[in-house]
């Protein structure tokens, strides 16, 4: 190897290094602030309008309308299959669309990736709530509900009555959601 090229070597490896800094720092941050709860006020329907006037692939490729979860009370739950905070809140998410099921809950899954990638990762886990393809343009709907950093994962708990009720970032701690869920 020349030294032209041990030194282009080295500049790389910096800037990797100083990109898992920076990467690092801004997690440790976000954890001492907590996941933020509210980005959006309670109340707001323009974004949920968006929503439902959308029809995405499912998992499996057919096109579904969003429109067919109106009146509803919906938990919105925008991922993607290599966020592991996203792919770790999934069973516990199955769980809440059993249990509230009779509360006319429905979870949906928003998935910010390709339709190949999501119908593999739906097809190696069991969920049990639809999920969507969205690909990128699924980050630009969750920055319309008021998830600024267009961080994953991003839920948003929309009320029968199609206005949103609360949103978080971040992994979502369960016991806030279910009393929230207990207050619809």
């Amino acid at each position: 190897m020349t030294k032209k090229n041990w030194i282009a070597c080295a500049i790389v490896a910096l800037m990797f290094g100083g990109m898992g800094a920076y990467v690092g720092l801004s997690k440790e941050k976000a954890k001492e602030a907590g996941p933020l709860t509210t980005t959006i006020a309670p109340g707001a329907t323009g974004p949920v309008n968006e929503l439902y006037a959308l029809s995405l692939p499912d998992a499996a490729g057919a096109t579904q309308a969003l429109s067919q979860w109106k009146g509803k009370n919906v938990l919105v739950n925008f991922w993607a299959p290599w966020c592991p905070p996203c792919v770790e809140e999934m069973p516990e998410l199955s769980e809440v669309q059993g249990h509230y099921a009779a509360k006319n809950l429905q979870v949906i899954g928003i998935g910010i990736d390709s339709a190949s990638n999501i119908a593999t990762f739906a097809s190696k886990f069991k969920i049990a709530y639809p999920v969507y393809v969205s690909g990128m343009s699924g980050t630009d709907l969750s920055r319309h509900f008021g998830n600024a950093t267009g961080g994953l994962p991003f839920t948003v708990l929309i009320g029968a009555d199609g206005e949103v009720k609360k949103t978080y970032l971040g992994r979502l701690k369960f016991d806030q959601l279910r009393a929230d869920l207990d207050k619809l």
